[in-house]
């Protein structure tokens, strides 16, 4: 048996702790405060023997070292953001398997946020740590990769199994669902969806994760090959281009 364990950290991120049951392995998805990480995994009565890194903003790998050096456990992380994180014993990229007792997780590339941006899909938990490439009602800035690149990697989300539950690493679903409001306004499986936000969050109650089946309906960069939303945003001469609408919704989400 797996089980997630979820904590806030930072202004807004969220941490994860990745337990199994029968080997008695502990894995931290990211690690963005080291010290918040050590005292849920003893809260637990957990043993840290890995990490998995997403991609290498300090607000995932900044904590590597430290943990590292209090537990001993392994670090993995994505080859092509290798030279920016630390402690690395391991290397992967789309396609590699990285195991937690007898679990596998299968590497995916979802680069665009950062060029080396990685997901780890649990298949037998249903289950995915997609970091910051993809958010409940968003997806993360596009800081190095391009829209090309960015909607081949939702692309390979979006084929994920619709009951898969997807683990983001931040808080931003009310602001994500202001702007998908903005962009697909007559989305009625929407409104629902930002009104029950709009709910959790006024109880202090998290919004991720998500189902990857609802992100599809309502999520707009998900959409972006949707007819309805191409007649509003594909830019002029590019009618039936995912990429160029992909790229409009991400440039009018940095504005908003």
């Amino acid at each position: 048996m797996l089980e997630v364990h979820q904590f806030p950290c930072l202004s807004d991120n969220y941490g994860y702790l990745l337990h199994d049951t029968e080997s008695g392995e502990t894995v931290c998805i990211d690690t963005p405060d080291a010290d918040e990480y050590l005292r849920q995994a003893a809260s637990k009565g957990w043993q840290i023997t890995q990490i998995w890194n997403t991609h290498w903003h300090r607000d995932h790998a900044g904590g590597n070292a430290a943990i590292k050096a209090v537990t001993g456990c392994k670090v993995t992380a994505p080859v092509g953001d290798a030279d920016k994180i630390e402690g690395i014993d391991r290397t992967v990229s789309q396609g590699d398997i990285a195991t937690i007792g007898d679990r596998q997780a299968f590497v995916i590339d979802v680069g665009g946020h950062t060029n080396g941006h990685i997901a780890y899909h649990l298949p037998g938990a249903c289950i995915a740590f997609v970091g910051d490439s993809l958010f409940a009602l968003g997806c993360g800035r596009m800081f190095e990769g391009t829209p090309e690149q960015f909607w081949a990697s939702l692309q390979r989300l979006k084929a994920l199994p619709g009951a898969t539950m997807m683990y983001c690493a931040h808080e931003y679903t009310a602001s994500n669902a202001r702007f998908a409001l903005h962009a697909d306004p007559d989305n009625a499986e929407l409104k629902d969806y930002a009104e029950e936000i709009t709910r959790r969050r006024e109880k202090g109650l998290p919004t991720v994760p998500t189902k990857l089946e609802r992100e599809l309906a309502t999520n707009p960069f998900l959409r972006a090959d949707d007819p309805e939303l191409q007649a509003h945003w594909a830019p002029k001469g590019h009618s039936g281009d995912a990429v160029a609408t992909f790229a409009a919704l991400r440039s009018a989400k940095d504005s908003f």
